[in-house]
């Protein structure tokens, strides 16, 4: 659905893009993850079209780069800074996103009361958005992308400051767009949504990919091992060896096969209260490829 391929971007001495290439699948949410700086944002916009790269190529759809009119009516955006015009309702927000973004007259009250159902906001349509929510905002500014029924969707931190009931409602609605066959570009910094909504993860830092992949592939070749944590209920089997280090009565190791480890722990004796394993996850993967510095 888009492709790119050695993008570059610079602003001034800082190289915010360093040749970069990607793929995005037709109807497949691709993950874009990476710290602050790392270049998302600079990447996404010259992907839709309002950053102008330095070098290298981008096509949407086989129509070219994202300026061209025919690329640009197949996109949505929903920004990560909400657009919306806050003195208007709802419904004049989306009057006006719908013929901005070329709706005919003929689909317009068709295509806005679909919106306003799709975001849950039909009893509030009147409302000045200032008024509304955060939730509810964010709900708003997703309508608002697809109500021309884009074919690629950008989504930049859609859940940013939502509360758990609105983030549920725009998961459900990420997933009904996708289950439409719209392909969709996800950036966010909570793992958990990423491991739930995409089918593949790019995690991104300086500029360049470091690793792209559905998620278990990518656990799998970073995420390391199980960490286990075990509370004795009694001392140690006699000169036995442990496979990590004891304090009190708390037994730590690192495992590959933690469950089978923990049996042959019980066949030689040892007496086990409780056991924790915590498995690595898309975090885990994230901050090895990353680092643990701060990012401001």
């Amino acid at each position: 659905m888009i492709r790119v391929q050695a993008l570059r971007k610079s602003f001034g001495e800082v190289t915010a893009v360093a040749g970069l290439d990607l793929e995005v699948e037709e109807g497949e949410i691709l993950g874009l993850l990476g710290p602050n700086g790392a270049g998302k944002s600079t990447t996404i916009g010259m992907m839709v079209g309002v950053v102008r790269p330095d070098s290298g190529s981008i096509d949407v759809g086989g129509l070219g780069p994202p300026s061209g009119p025919e690329a640009r009516q197949l996109m949505g955006v929903a920004p990560q800074r909400l657009s919306l015009y806050e003195e208007l309702s709802g419904i004049e927000n989306l009057r006006f996103f719908a013929r901005y973004q070329g709706v005919s007259p003929e689909r317009l009250a068709e295509r806005v009361a679909w919106a306003l159902a799709f975001a849950g906001l039909e009893e509030k349509a009147g409302k000045r958005v200032r008024g509304y929510s955060g939730g509810m905002q964010r709900r708003l500014n997703l309508a608002c992308a697809v109500i021309h029924e884009p074919r690629l969707l950008f989504l930049d931190e859609p859940t940013a400051g939502v509360d758990p009931q609105s983030r549920a409602r725009l998961f459900d609605s990420i997933e009904e767009l996708k289950a439409t066959g719209v392909t969709i570009v996800y950036t966010t910094h909570h793992m958990e949504e990423a491991e739930r909504l995409c089918d593949r993860v790019a995690i991104m830092d300086h500029g360049r990919i470091l690793d792209l992949g559905r998620v278990a592939d990518l656990i799998g070749r970073h995420g390391g091992a199980s960490r286990v944590e075990a509370r004795l209920a009694a001392a140690p089997p006699a000169a036995a060896v442990a496979p990590g280090p004891i304090e009190g009565d708390r037994l730590t190791f690192t495992s590959n096969r933690a469950l089978e480890d923990l049996l042959a722990l019980g066949q030689a004796g040892w007496q086990l209260a409780d056991f924790k394993v915590t498995q690595p996850n898309l975090e885990t993967v994230f901050m090895e490829l990353t680092g643990r510095r701060l990012r401001d």
